[in-house]
């Protein structure tokens, strides 16, 4: 496989991040912090490979975070992240690329453009790394803790992933750094230094932040929800016949009732509003476009997978649920005993908090066929975020 391959490095613990699980597993948006940044590497055009480096505790926790990305078996890191790439770079060994990156797996912001920079600067340098320039003033300072230069900031850069090499020479340069019992480099770029290649610079990206403490956790999610700029706010409406029956579910809720609702699936006129809510926002169709009720494999079904589906085609752009609003209209039976749990309920579903799903019941005093105890009637309305895309731009 000549051309571009690159190792993630996902084996540490992550300690000072804090928090019950390695770092690298805490979500981020909903998803694992891993998964963003194996993803951007194997979406992007010019990568044929990914090599993830995982610590021998985390296969379960891997397997679920990196469920079907095209990844190339996992390899187990070692005692520094110095042995964890090399495990990488062996295993990529027999697949001969020209190119590697080498990526934190804790940096889940880097984009489709500052790769395509690595590849770049690599293949013109055979070593590149990305930095950002220091607008802050730095001094060195003595043990005592005082003041002992000022350092000209014109030559320092803050320095990020993914780093970029010429394969055979950092696979060379990594076999040697073992055979000289060197295991003590913080990057890649610091140990092809030591074995004399000229590492290169290129421009980096300030949002690429590295997530190391927990308080770099609540900066992720800001960098996230900025980037989530698309704000799009979709309605829905669904209307369900009384018939024959001792009950009712309204969002995923059963409720004794001297009625049923009638309808092809379980008639849950919540979850259908809010299912054709979050398709409106995505402009994506409605609940009668993806499940017609002529189709039998529909008879009956729960109507959380409905709800299910559309959540799917949020994530699969990239989106995630901001609020949900429902609005129900009926005589009977009464809404507010299971409102908590509606809202649970619903909120579980579309992996949210509570306090972002409101529901509120209404009688329509009598009038039109709600009044006479014939149907019941919800409205959903569904405010979702999505990513900007260069279509928006223009």
């Amino acid at each position: 496989m000549a051309g571009v391959a690159a190792v993630v490095v996902a084996a540490g613990r992550g300690s000072r991040a804090g928090g019950d699980l390695p770092k690298q597993f805490r979500p981020i948006g909903g998803e694992p912090m891993i998964r963003r940044s194996l993803a951007m590497l194997v979406e992007h055009p010019e990568i044929g490979a990914v090599q993830p480096v995982i610590h021998p505790d985390d296969v379960t926790m891997f397997a679920a975070a990196a469920a079907e990305l095209p990844l190339l078996p996992h390899v187990f890191g070692g005692r520094t992240r110095q042995s964890s790439v090399r495990a990488g770079l062996e295993a990529l060994a027999p697949h001969k690329p020209d190119i590697v990156l080498v990526h934190d797996a804790a940096r889940p912001f880097g984009s489709a453009a500052l790769v395509s920079r690595a590849i770049a600067a690599a293949t013109q340098s055979g070593a590149a790394i990305p930095a950002l320039p220091v607008t802050d003033t730095v001094k060195t300072v003595d043990a005592e803790g005082r003041v002992d230069k000022t350092l000209d900031r014109n030559t320092l850069r803050l320095v990020q992933t993914p780093q970029s090499f010429a394969f055979p020479a950092l696979l060379d340069a990594h076999r040697r750094a073992a055979a000289a019992g060197r295991d003590d480099f913080t990057d890649d770029a610091a140990l092809a230094e030591w074995a004399g290649l000229k590492v290169s610079v290129f421009a980096g990206e300030p949002g690429n932040i590295k997530v190391t403490e927990e308080g770099d956790f609540a900066r992720a999610e800001a960098i996230r929800m900025a980037a989530l700029g698309d704000l799009r706010t979709g309605t829905g409406i669904d209307v369900h016949a009384f018939g024959p029956g001792d009950h009712v579910t309204l969002g995923g809720v059963r409720i004794a009732h001297t009625q049923a609702l009638t309808g092809h699936s379980d008639a849950d006129v919540i979850l259908h509003a809010l299912t054709d809510a979050i398709l409106g926002a995505l402009a994506d169709g409605d609940i009668g476009v993806h499940f017609p009720p002529s189709d039998p494999q529909w008879r009956g079904a729960s109507s959380d997978r409905f709800v299910a589906f559309a959540l799917q085609r949020l994530a699969k752009r990239g989106g995630r649920i901001g609020h949900i609003d429902i609005n129900i209209v009926c005589e009977a039976p009464r809404i507010g005993p299971h409102r908590d749990a509606m809202r649970a309920n619903i909120a579980r579903l579309a992996g949210i908090d509570a306090g972002r799903v409101a529901i509120k019941a209404t009688t329509s005093e009598k009038l039109g066929f709600t009044g006479r105890g014939e149907g019941i009637v919800a409205y959903a309305t569904a405010t979702v975020r999505l990513p900007w895309t260069s279509a928006d731009a223009g």
